[in-house]
C-alpha cells in the first residue's frame, strides 16, 4: 500500500512539474526544502526519530507543487500537495513519502476557504515566536495543539481594520468517528474545531508587532492559547501562553509558558528560548522512560522546565546553516502513589543545513 502511494507521489509531481514548463509557466509552482541534522542526545526523548546517541534527523524535507488560478474578478482557485520526503535517512523504510498540508480552495473579498489537509489555526496561531520550529526544540516537545489534520475545513477572514484577521479549523466529524462493538459511537468529543483571532504581522515587517488569541477542541484537549511578539530594531521578542486541559482525564490539565528573543548580529540570528510547562501534555514528557502510560494520563503536578540556545545564519539565499543546544529537565506526582517522580533529563546538540528551492 505505501509502495503505491509512494508511486502516485511521484507520478503526480512529475507529471504537474512538466505541466509547470508549458502554458502556465507561472503556476504550479514546484518547491522543496532538504533540511538535514547531525545531532547527539543523551535519551532520544525529543529526536524526530525517539533514538539516542548520534543520529542524522531529518527536519521535515518536502517537495510540494502550488498554485492559483483566476476564474473571475474578485475570485480564484488555490491549490496545495505537499508531501514530507523521508528517503535521505530512512534506507529501506517503504515510506518514503508522508503527507503535509494538500488542500484546494477559493480566494475571495470574503475571505479564504481551503478543504483537505492543513495546519489548523491552533497551530499556525504561534506566528513566529518559536524560535526553534521544525527542529527536536518545537513548542510540540512541550505543549499539545500542534496539530496539522486531513478532512478539514479552513477559513482566514479578510483583514478588519486593516489589522486582524480572524481563522477557523473545523474537521468532518464523521471522518474522525469510532464505534464499539454495539455500533454505538465512542469519540471524546465528536465537534472538532480551532478558531483564532490574529492581528499585526507574524514576520514583524509590516507592522513591529504580532499577536493572537486562540481556542482549540481538536487532538484530544481543550486549550486556550495567546501569543505576542515584538519587535525593537534588531532584537525580536516572542512569548506564548496555554492551558491545555484533556478531554478525557479531568485531572488532566494545566499552563504552559514559552519565551523567546532573536537577535539579529551582521545576518546571524541568536536564539534562546526557555520554557515551562504544568500540563504534561508534550513528547519529552510522553516518551520519557519514567513515564508509563497510565502515568501519563494520571499525572498531575508536573513541572517541566526547557532551555534552547542556538544560532542560524544564511549563507545564500537558498541555504541556512543551524546549531543548537536544549535541555530538558522536570517531575510530576503519581496520583496512584502520590509520590512525585523525577523524569530522567534530556540534552541534545544538533547541527545542520537547510536547503530551499
Amino acid at each position: 500500500m505505501n509502495k503505491s502511494i509512494n508511486r502516485v507521489a511521484i507520478a503526480v509531481i512529475g507529471a504537474l512539474s512538466a505541466f509547470s514548463g508549458a502554458a502556465m509557466a507561472d503556476s504550479p509552482q514546484i518547491y522543496g526544502r532538504m533540511e538535514i541534522a547531525v545531532t547527539n542526545s543523551d535519551n532520544g526523548f525529543t529526536t524526530q526519530n525517539g533514538k539516542s546517541g548520534t543520529i542524522l534527523e531529518n527536519n521535515f524535507s518536502r517537495l510540494g507543487v502550488k498554485g492559483s488560478e483566476k476564474i473571475s474578478d474578485g475570485l480564484e482557485v488555490l491549490y496545495r500537495m505537499e508531501f514530507q520526503v523521508n528517503s535521505a535517512h530512512l534506507e529501506g523504510d517503504s515510506k518514503v513519502f508522508k503527507p503535509r498540508n494538500t488542500y484546494v480552495g477559493l480566494k475571495s473579498d470574503a475571505g479564504t476557504v481551503l478543504i483537505g489537509r492543513n495546519d489548523t489555526v491552533m497551530k499556525t496561531s504561534k506566528g513566529t515566536a518559536e524560535a526553534f520550529a521544525l527542529t527536536n526544540a518545537a513548542y510540540n516537545r512541550m505543549i499539545a495543539g500542534q496539530d496539522r489534520k486531513a478532512d478539514g475545513i479552513t477559513y482566514y477572514s479578510p483583514k478588519i481594520a486593516d489589522l486582524i484577521t480572524i481563522n477557523a479549523t473545523y474537521l468532518m466529524d464523521d471522518n474522525y468517528a469510532e464505534y464499539d462493538d454495539n455500533g454505538a459511537r465512542t469519540d471524546v468529543n465528536e465537534k472538532q474545531y480551532a478558531v483564532s483571532l490574529v492581528g499585526g504581522d507574524k514576520k514583524l515587517k509590516k507592522q513591529p508587532y504580532y499577536f493572537a488569541a486562540a481556542y482549540n477542541t481538536i487532538g484530544g484537549v481543550d486549550a486556550y492559547r495567546g501569543v505576542a511578539q515584538y519587535k525593537i530594531g534588531q532584537l525580536k521578542l516572542g512569548g506564548l501562553f496555554q492551558n491545555t486541559k484533556s478531554q478525557t482525564v479531568e485531572t488532566k490539565e494545566g499552563n504552559s509558558y514559552f519565551f523567546s528573543a532573536v537577535y539579529n548580529l551582521n545576518g546571524v540570528n541568536l536564539k534562546a528560548e526557555i520554557g515551562k510547562d504544568e500540563a504534561g501534555f508534550g513528547k519529552y514528557f510522553k516518551n520519557n522512560t519514567a513515564t508509563t502510560s497510565t502515568q501519563y494520563n494520571n499525572a498531575t503536578d508536573v513541572d517541566i522546565n526547557s532551555l534552547v540556545i542556538g544560532a542560524d545564519y544564511r549563507i545564500a539565499k537558498s541555504t541556512m546553516i543551524f546549531g543548537h543546544y536544549a535541555q530538558y529537565d522536570g517531575e510530576y506526582r503519581d496520583t496512584n502513589t502520590g509520590n512525585m517522580i523525577e523524569l530522567k533529563d534530556d540534552k541534545i546538540f544538533t547541527v545542520g543545513v537547510r536547503y530551499d528551492f
